[in-house]
């Protein structure tokens, strides 16, 4: 491919260094100089090139590298990242159709800004990049040709469009697009709202978190932050008493219909998850497993001091509720709280509750959702069991 001078991304030597080290993005304020418009685009450092990449001069991360080295067409190198990511999940996808998978995690998988999800064969498509906008079409023929697909939402509502001079929208690709799938997860099934659910519709990344949560027994459960039940369900088959919490009415009505249609009690509490907490320890209720799957409550490093305040108090508030022999299973899906500090923040939490807790395992988001050594962004969830010694 025959490339003009002015096609091309240079970088400063920092922003070099990045990419030598095999971390894809480069900020704007490490581009030396770069085309007018977005585009895919070769990068070049001090001493020659260095990757190929998403290029947007408008954006904070101007830079986002799917490729490193040459390339002798860039189109299709992306679009090989795509169908290498696809025949990765293909497997999962024939063994379980009717199943929730994540087909494509961003810059895990060596495509940046791009998500795509499954819902028993309904995939839901997710673009944040100005420079991968044009080349839906594409991505689109490449998914139809290497798996079986019954339809495609493209649901580009999500808010960080606007930092690449994006809209946002909600439309329809391919096939019939239902408004709401029946996901099946190990022994339950859960409904899912394609165009109006949070993200993508649910969240997949918890999904074998959830299923490992089947081999525990016993006779009461909470699980706070519940949105529409999905670690409540799979807690209900075993639990005599299952408690699911959440400051959204909508949710917990979701949560109230997945358990009727798997036939499972369930009770549910609209509230605040930490004045729901409080007055459960005022009452002196106990329970035998807690689940805590908060949202990110450290969405930048401004965040990370009130962040882990924040959860050290609902964790350590879930200490002092669990009998002894109970388990916590308690998440972070903040980055920007590190493995070793969610540790250390559970460990502080379980000073204070005076507590002594048995690590049972250390777990993480699902296999479908990669995590790449280089690219620390790629791991963000932590998921902890607990067992309360004394």
């Amino acid at each position: 491919m025959e490339l003009s001078a002015k096609a091309k991304i240079r970088v400063s030597p920092k922003g070099a260094t990045r990419l030598l080290a095999r971390h894809p993005w480069v900020y704007k304020s490490d581009v030396q100089d770069g085309p007018p418009e977005p585009g895919l685009f070769p990068v070049y450092g001090p001493k020659g090139l260095l990757a190929w990449a998403l290029w947007n001069p408008a954006s904070e991360i101007a830079v986002r590298a799917f490729r490193f080295g040459e390339v002798r067409d860039a189109e299709a190198a992306l679009l090989d990242n795509l169908r290498l990511a696809l025949q990765r999940r293909k497997g999962a996808l024939e063994q379980n159709p009717g199943g929730g998978y994540r087909l494509v995690h961003a810059e895990g998988d060596f495509l940046p800004a791009l998500v795509l999800d499954a819902y028993a064969q309904h995939v839901v498509l997710q673009v944040g990049s100005a420079a991968l906008e044009p080349l839906t079409e594409k991505l689109l023929e490449v998914l139809l040709e290497t798996l079986p697909v019954q339809s495609v939402l493209a649901k580009n509502d999500q808010k960080s469009r606007a930092l690449e001079g994006l809209p946002q929208g909600v439309r329809p690709l391919h096939g019939n697009v239902p408004d709401q799938v029946w996901v099946e997860e190990g022994p339950v099934r859960y409904r899912v709202d394609l165009r109006e659910g949070q993200k993508t519709g649910a969240f997949l990344d918890q999904r074998d978190n959830r299923l490992r949560l089947d081999a525990f027994r016993g006779e009461s459960a909470l699980d706070v932050f519940s949105y529409h039940g999905s670690f409540a369900l799979h807690l209900a088959a075993n639990f005599s008493r299952v408690v699911a919490v959440d400051s959204s009415a909508d949710a917990l009505r979701r949560a109230q219909e997945n358990a009727a249609a798997n036939r499972l009690g369930l009770e549910t509490r609209e509230a605040n998850a930490f004045e729901f907490l409080r007055e459960q320890e005022k009452q002196r209720n106990l329970y035998d497993l807690i689940v805590l799957d908060p949202p990110a409550f450290a969405k930048s490093k401004r965040d990370l001091e009130r962040a882990y305040a924040a959860y050290k108090e609902i964790n350590l508030r879930a200490m002092k509720l669990l009998k002894p022999g109970g388990v916590l299973a308690t998440a972070s899906c903040s980055h920007h709280l590190s493995e070793p500090l969610f540790y250390e923040m559970l460990s502080d939490a379980a000073a204070d509750a005076h507590k002594s807790l048995r690590v049972i395992e250390k777990r993480t988001q699902g296999w479908d959702h990669p995590i790449l050594l280089n690219v620390p962004e790629t791991f963000y969830l932590k998921f902890a069991l607990l067992e309360v010694q004394q």
